[in-house]
């Protein structure tokens, strides 16, 4: 029997100190997410799942170094061991960490097992609708970001290195946000993201008719 619990502290624990909408409470909704999407999938591992859920920020290269990275692995290896994990749902459990996030899949698109898939639509799930504008500005103060600018458009197409780039927060909703709900991999997780975007368009509408700076002149 597969220990969730341990893995489900280390993950609280790796993310204590988290400022940037990634913390303890996003792990808990993707798992929550994840669990709800497994409802209508039997066949698909749980363990493999919930694990990936849980652990999925864990290595992720804008919250640690490389360096911090290497050393984490080896620690997640040994909690998904003391957990009860198999080598083979380990090995099913990195494949989904390795290639899950947004990032990841700009230049080449990974095709996930269904378990990944799963993981990944929760996790989108969690970027979208109240939730998601509230993270996505979380964020953007986190790095320093302007909430807006209207001399700096979203731009059409991003590369790694430029989606890194500290750029207006509003910018990321039409960069990427507004265009998860066509990625998604479950047609259940489809349809509460296409919700989700509709509330969030509203907010961006209502966000740009309210930035009214005034037209003020100094002699």
């Amino acid at each position: 029997m597969v220990k969730l619990a341990l893995i489900a502290a280390f993950a609280q624990q790796q993310s204590s100190n988290d400022h940037t909408g990634h913390d303890w409470a996003h792990l808990q909704r993707v798992t929550a997410l994840t669990q709800q999407l497994l409802g209508n999938y039997p066949a698909v591992d749980q363990n493999v799942a919930l694990t990936a859920a849980y652990t999925h920020d864990i290595l992720d290269e804008k919250l640690v170094s490389s360096e911090a990275a290497v050393v984490l692995r080896t620690e997640l290896i040994t909690k998904y061991q003391q957990a009860g994990l198999t080598k083979k749902q380990i090995a099913a459990v990195f494949e989904i960490i390795d290639h899950l996030s947004y990032s990841k899949n700009l230049k080449t698109h990974w095709q996930l097992s269904l378990a990944g898939q799963i993981v990944q639509d929760a996790d989108r799930l969690d970027a979208l609708g109240a939730v998601g504008i509230g993270r996505t500005f979380y964020y953007g103060a986190a790095k320093g970001a302007p909430m807006y600018d209207p001399q700096v458009p979203p731009r059409t197409a991003l590369t790694h290195q430029a989606y890194r780039e500290v750029t207006p927060v509003l910018n990321h909703f039409y960069e990427k946000l507004f265009k998860l709900a066509s990625l998604m991999n479950t047609p259940e997780a489809k349809a509460e993201a296409e919700r989700r975007t509709v509330f969030m368009k509203q907010f961006v509408a209502a966000f740009k008719a309210e930035w009214q700076l005034p037209d003020t002149k100094t002699e």
